[in-house]
């Protein structure tokens, strides 16, 4: 039977960014535990090392189960408002299934109540549809770019199915009918389905209508059209794009039949963030960090006599200097003994500039964020102002602004202070 969450489907939807275009303010997390792909798509390259693009199918690496967890459980410190976890790639879920079960597993056991979704071809879906359910996934995309046999074999290369390969228009039969199947029954189990269409010129662009008409009679809950985005090495390289208002037009001729999605960004298969500001550079080395969350003995170094320095650092996520220092809401702290780095607390003060009007002559709140400071021996911030740099100063405290990762900042401070 499936799990029981202190949330309904309704109050998940309402916080997954990617189903709900007011949940901007939440986070998900992509992990990329699934390589292998089942299906050949005209349109896909998928590689695993670009860290500058932004497209589904790529990712800077894979995951193991167990790794997926020991992310997860940094990104959720870090990032307080994470409410959703998917498995977009950069192959299929379903094609890699012990692999998805098993990291949605151990992810569970570390945080009951996070909102799991995939990403799917369907091509597998009828197979692993009551897995799925099982599991507690709530929230399911599948991706149909046509419900014509004879299109959908000009927009795949070839279907690996049952141990056999397809092409052409018996490989889109097969596809469709799967997806279609799979798609009906999931969504009459009450979860929650979205369907996303690449939207390719001169082969599916005005076959788009037909398939939102048919996947709301299976029941899927809004529709996403995407732009093809033409991947070098892919066989559609060269094929042009839709324009903006083309895709708009598209939607909004889609609109009356079923909901759209107007703020899709694409994502990477290892994305972090909130859709618009994607973090995932910040945990590409996520192992560094996992020492500050599993040792409860590892910083308690509160004698002076015992450290050579102290540091307080203002940070978003934990990872980088980034953070003017009235802007914090929190600052990381950490000892430095024998050249050695060790992270000690974190420690919630008060903003005290919360905006041009508000930056100076507030004695009370600088006093408050600098005596939560004054047994370091630095701060390390990306800006600060000429107000409690001065008072910092008068308690002995030297201020060090930069932009780095914190274990280089804390490096470098250490042989500014010598």
């Amino acid at each position: 039977m499936p799990v029981n969450f202190a949330k309904s489907i309704e109050e998940r939807t309402l916080e997954h960014p990617c189903y709900n275009c007011a949940a901007h303010k939440y986070a998900r997390m992509h992990i990329p535990v699934a390589p292998k792909c089942n299906v050949s798509c005209n349109f896909c390259n998928r590689k695993y090392d670009c860290v500058n693009e932004s497209r589904p199918g790529v990712t800077s690496g894979i995951l193991t189960p167990e790794e997926a967890r020991d992310k997860f459980k940094v990104v959720k410190d870090r990032v307080k408002n994470l409410t959703v976890v998917g498995i977009a790639g950069p192959g299929d879920p379903l094609a890699n299934f012990e692999e998805t079960k098993k990291s949605i597993e151990l992810i569970k056991k570390e945080c009951r109540d996070i909102t799991f979704c995939l990403s799917t071809n369907g091509l597998m879906l009828p197979v692993y549809a009551d897995e799925i359910i099982k599991l507690g996934i709530t929230h399911v995309t599948v991706t149909i770019n046509a419900v014509d046999p004879k299109i959908s074999g000009k927009i795949y290369k070839f279907v690996n199915y049952q141990g056999k390969t397809f092409v052409g228009e018996e490989a889109g039969k097969i596809l469709l009918n799967n997806q279609l199947s799979g798609l009906k029954y999931i969504a009459g189990k009450g979860i929650v389905t979205k369907v996303n269409i690449v939207m390719i010129k001169g082969i599916n662009d005005t076959h788009i209508p037909e398939i939102v008409k048919k996947v709301k009679e299976c029941g899927a809950y809004m529709t996403n059209i995407m732009p093809l985005i033409p991947v070098k090495g892919s066989v559609f390289e060269n094929r042009d794009t839709v324009n903006e208002s083309e895709l708009k037009d598209m939607r909004e001729k889609c609109e009356p039949h079923l909901k759209q999605m107007y703020h899709c960004r694409q994502c990477r298969a290892d994305a972090i963030g909130n859709l618009n500001k994607d973090v995932s550079a910040q945990f590409r080395d996520y192992r560094k960090n996992i020492i500050s969350l599993e040792k409860p003995e590892k910083i308690h170094i509160d004698d002076k006599e015992n450290r050579d320095y102290r540091f307080a650092v203002a940070s978003s996520s934990g990872d980088y200097i980034d953070e003017h220092f009235g802007h914090v809401s929190q600052l990381y702290i950490y000892d430095v003994l024998k050249e050695n780095i060790k992270f000690h607390e974190k420690r919630n003060v008060e903003i005290y500039c919360k905006g041009p009007q508000e930056c100076t002559g507030h004695d009370d709140r600088i006093s408050g964020i600098i005596k939560c400071v004054e047994d370091c021996d630095g701060v390390l911030v990306l800006r600060i102002g000429f107000e409690p740099v001065i008072k910092l100063r008068e308690k002995g405290i030297k201020v060090f602004q930069m932009y780095s990762t914190i274990e280089e900042g804390i490096e470098k401070a250490v042989e500014l202070m010598k």
